[in-house]
């Protein structure tokens, strides 16, 4: 097979921008001898290898709230625990006694701001379907190899939902002292990892950043989730923040303000770049001189083309608005302009 070539600026499209992070890895995408990591990425892109989650939950804010989460991610002691030397934590005993451990190191730190957190909480997860074994496997992988060397760590797996998922806790403050601030980047490394892990395992999994899948509007954050659920159930009014979204939305939806906002602008300019440098070495890959490389260039240029259209939240709530709008008023297509003629 000849050597794997790949368009100027391409490796960058799975490290985070600049601008997010402080530290940025060296290499988060790393070629391997003749680019053959790269061609195995982007054959599990076209084919839409299921995306591993790693997401950073929360942290724990003095002794009572970390014995809490402990608590809750043990079902208070019903669910083992594995710390990072392998032993297993049984019963609602030993995850306080950790609780007094960790809340002891923190309180220590002389250097310890107030807020500082005593711990805190990782979720991994992967697709309905995937066998829950090997996702606890890789998660034990995972934490030896981001975490035992520095910092102390308990990792749960629960099984209560389609999504089989681990719930990990780390110690906030090391060793030696160091203290667990994790940037963007490393947020990225870290769904590397894991997915690395599953990938050791059999499994396929990958961990594409959102803007190569197309995706362009931010997920809901939790207290915002948890907040439409309540409104939604009838039990509390809907978020502030909410409510200012389907005013700049309904201004939008209904003719008043239809100009793009500077970060809309900014999200299409992006996109553009995204999918230009992915069709660019798509097109690349279909020059070569090898079959396979040439079917992988037609099957990543058609990734490509099934790509959604970008959006954000504020057009997203505007067509939701216009279709409600729609619906309520009776015989629609013939009122107004239509009617007249």
């Amino acid at each position: 097979m000849s050597g794997f070539r790949t368009v100027p600026g391409f490796e960058d499209l799975w490290r985070p921008p600049p601008g997010l992070n402080r530290r940025r890895p060296e290499t988060v995408l790393r070629p391997g001898p003749a680019g053959g990591d790269v061609r195995a990425r982007l054959a599990r892109l076209a084919a839409r290898a299921p995306e591993v989650m790693v997401k950073v939950a929360g942290q724990t804010k003095n002794p009572a709230h970390l014995r809490a989460h402990l608590d809750y991610i043990t079902r208070k002691g019903r669910l083992e625990a594995e710390d990072r030397d392998g032993a297993i934590f049984s019963g609602r005993r030993d995850m306080h006694e950790l609780a007094e451990d960790w809340s002891a190191l923190a309180l220590a730190d002389r250097g310890r701001h107030a807020n500082a957190p005593f711990s805190r909480s990782i979720i991994l997860s992967m697709p309905a379907g995937t066998d829950s074994a090997v996702v606890h496997d890789a998660a034990r992988a995972f934490a030896q190899t981001t975490f035992a060397d520095c910092f102390d760590y308990v990792f749960v797996l629960h099984t209560d939902t389609a999504r089989p998922h681990i719930h990990l806790a780390v110690c906030a403050r090391g060793d030696r002292g160091e203290r667990l601030l994790p940037w963007m980047a490393d947020y990225a490394a870290w769904r590397q990892a894991f997915a690395e892990a599953l990938r050791d395992r059999g499994v396929a999994a990958e961990a594409t950043p959102r803007w190569i899948r197309g995706v362009t509007r931010k997920s809901e954050t939790t207290p915002l989730r948890k907040i439409r659920d309540q409104y939604e159930a009838g039990k509390g009014t809907m978020a502030r923040v909410r409510q200012e979204a389907y005013r700049e939305a309904a201004m939008a939806a209904f003719g008043r303000d239809e100009a793009l906002r500077p970060w809309e602008a900014s999200l299409l300019r992006d996109q553009s770049r995204v999918r230009g440098l992915l069709m660019a070495q798509a097109k690349l890959l279909q020059g070569s001189p090898d079959q396979p490389d040439r079917a992988l260039g037609v099957r990543v240029e058609q990734y490509v083309r099934d790509l959604p259209a970008p959006d954000s939240q504020r057009l997203a709530l505007a067509r939701e608005l216009r279709a409600a709008n729609a619906r309520l008023a009776p015989d629609r297509g013939d009122t107004g302009k239509n009617r007249s003629r």
